[in-house]
């Protein structure tokens, strides 16, 4: 489904461009899909087996960047949909680099650390012919944190020699990671969501707001959007959904998560509208101003985009709503602000933290932020104009701006031989 939707809208912008179909179809293609082998030791001693991906879908603007998931869910098809969103996501935003996407179908939580680090190590180094500052640059994503993208660089650069901050952003601080970058993806999505809501009139402060996901985005999506006034309505995770119609007290949530509760619904915090992953969907009617979908893919279908309330959706998580879900909530007058515009701000970060490296720099926090502000907003002018002049739906202005942005590149650079 992830690569369904991806592909469409890709078509669909080539189609609107006018582009021949064979330009259509080079875009489309990723320049390489290597799917590994990864072997290792458990605690116990016994051999263990998985496989994982790494795909370079677009390398025509610069080095291919995209993040390493571990989940059990992964797939070839969506590691190669999540690439092709990425291409577009750093197109739009007028960075200097590709798109790409890793990941390993196993369950991070399900491994010892010292049995995450072996796995971690052994997926790395059958990439390490792949990687490099100027060629492909990993970052953290679903299931994958600092400490992991620490193990990516001292794997890579153990195999050359020397040390390579460049080679993976998203790393800790001490290791040339950047200020800001935890917080990045949740504070692009904040900022996406208050300039959206100001062209539609809608005030941001006091807005009332649901996001579905608590993990590095929605969190941080919570934590920002209460510091600048708005009402965390609901929020929603694996574990179900929690509401309260007078604002939920993060605080508190975030306090009980660290004591220990394994879910938002155990925080005590509001009202319990539903239990486990299938429950925590009853987030999306809870009636709210805006709906924050920052988990998994395909996380909203025609059914649930049915039942939202809100008038604004802004996309956290990499292709949450359907196709289906669009034409639903076009239908109904819903504004939908996409995942390869609002969610920008952790490429965006990503992207600092190399310069950062290149330049053997290190930026103050509030230098950090202010540019991804910066860059995402002129971003969503970009957007909002191509949008306002053509007629587009949001979603397809931005996949319209960064296609255009990789097939002009594809012209001027022509085809070899």
């Amino acid at each position: 489904m992830a690569l369904e939707s991806a592909e469409f809208r890709v078509r669909q912008a080539g189609e609107w461009l006018g582009l021949d179909d064979g330009l259509i179809e080079t875009i489309i293609a990723p320049r390489r899909v290597l799917e590994v082998s990864i072997p290792f030791r458990r605690d116990d001693g016994t051999r263990d087996h998985l496989v994982g991906w790494r795909v370079h879908h677009n390398t025509t603007r610069g080095p291919a960047k995209g993040g390493i998931r571990f989940h059990p869910g992964v797939t070839r098809d969506e590691v190669v949909a999540l690439a092709i969103a990425m291409s577009l996501k750093t197109a739009l935003m007028n960075l200097p680099l590709g798109g790409a996407k890793g990941g390993v179908a196993v369950d991070p939580k399900s491994l010892s650390l010292r049995e995450l680090e072996r796995m971690t190590r052994r997926y790395v180094s059958e990439l390490i012919p792949f990687l490099g500052p100027d060629k492909d640059v990993p970052a953290p994503d679903v299931g994958t944190n600092a400490q992991v993208m620490a193990w990516v660089l001292d794997q890579y650069s153990a195999s050359v020699g020397y040390i390579v901050p460049g080679v993976v952003t998203g790393k800790p601080i001490e290791l040339g990671g950047s200020l800001g970058r935890e917080s990045a993806t949740g504070r692009g999505v904040v900022e996406a969501a208050a300039l959206a809501a100001e062209k539609i009139g809608m005030s941001f402060d006091g807005a009332r707001i649901a996001i579905q996901g608590y993990g590095q985005v929605g969190a941080w999506a919570a934590r920002l959007a209460h510091a600048r006034a708005a009402k965390i309505v609901a929020v929603a995770d694996v574990g179900g959904a929690i509401a309260n119609s007078n604002g939920l007290d993060i605080s508190l949530i975030d306090r009980k998560l660290r004591e220990g509760a394994k879910s938002v619904v155990e925080t005590g915090a509001g009202e319990v509208i539903g239990k486990g992953i299938d429950g925590s969907s009853a987030l999306f009617a809870v009636d709210c101003d805006i709906v924050m979908p920052c988990a998994l893919g395909d996380a909203v279908d025609e059914r649930i985009a049915s039942q939202i309330k809100a008038k604004l959706v802004v996309e956290g998580a990499n292709g949450p709503l359907t196709p289906k879900a669009d034409e639903v909530l076009a239908d109904r007058g819903v504004i939908v602000v996409p995942d390869v515009y609002a969610n920008a701000g952790g490429v965006t970060c990503s992207y600092l933290e190399q310069c950062q490296n290149f330049a053997h720099l290190s930026w103050d926090e509030d230098e950090v932020n202010e540019k991804v502000v910066s860059l995402m907003r002129s971003a969503f002018f970009r957007l909002h104009s191509f949008s306002v002049e053509q007629k587009l739906p949001y979603r397809l202005a931005a996949s319209v701006l960064g296609l255009k942005t990789i097939a002009d590149s594809h012209r001027m650079r022509g085809l070899h031989p």
